[in-house]
């Protein structure tokens, strides 16, 4: 198969033809597809440019031996989603000191007035500024950090979300609303103890 045609494949048939015949070629087409989008969440993990395309190769290069346990039960995005931010969430578990050290988190395209809806209505959430959630989402679990940033900033449906992390949709719902009451509280907290964020 030729590159040309590889284009126009859907991602999943693009998937079983890679794993098939281990085509790298053919892996470059669904490479040009994603790489921006992993490249984008790594960044919200890295500690700069450097790391976040280091992070990026990482990825796609386990993307490609792990590519056979993708059985399709959801869309390949989604598990792509998945994949790239367990694997971010486990680097930066194991570079504890690294996590300290990090003066940023790639925050300022989620819904700050979505992450507060349904959790305290009098809470003034939208009155939060995005550098002050950038810093509170640091106290928060990678997980929870994880579980927030899918849904508030890649868009994730509860549905896509159910897929991505093989849990029912109830068990997501009750995630979601553990990470956004976590976040609340830490910046609550921090407000009341009148340290700077």
């Amino acid at each position: 198969m030729t590159q040309d045609a590889a284009h126009s494949l859907t991602d999943e048939a693009l998937v079983e033809a890679i794993v098939k015949t281990n085509n790298t070629m053919l892996f470059e087409v669904l490479y040009d597809r994603y790489s921006s989008m992993v490249y984008n969440m790594c960044y919200g993990f890295a500690n700069g440019k450097d790391e976040a395309k280091d992070l990026t190769q990482d990825v796609f290069l386990r993307v490609f031996i792990k590519l056979k346990t993708f059985k399709g039960k959801s869309k390949f995005s989604t598990w792509l989603y998945a994949f790239t931010y367990n694997h971010c969430v486990n680097y930066v578990t194991r570079n504890t000191a690294k996590k300290l050290e990090k003066k940023s988190v790639s925050s300022e395209n989620v819904d700050i007035q979505n992450i507060g809806e349904d959790v305290d209505s009098t809470h003034e959430f939208a009155s939060m500024r995005v550098e002050q959630l950038q810093k509170v989402m640091e106290l928060i679990s990678p997980e929870e950090k994880m579980i927030l940033l899918l849904k508030y900033q890649d868009n994730l449906s509860i549905k896509e979300l159910s897929e991505a992390f093989d849990i029912g949709e109830s068990a997501v719902k009750m995630r979601l609303k553990r990470a956004k009451e976590k976040l609340i509280l830490k910046y609550t907290n921090y407000t009341k103890d009148g340290e700077s964020i």
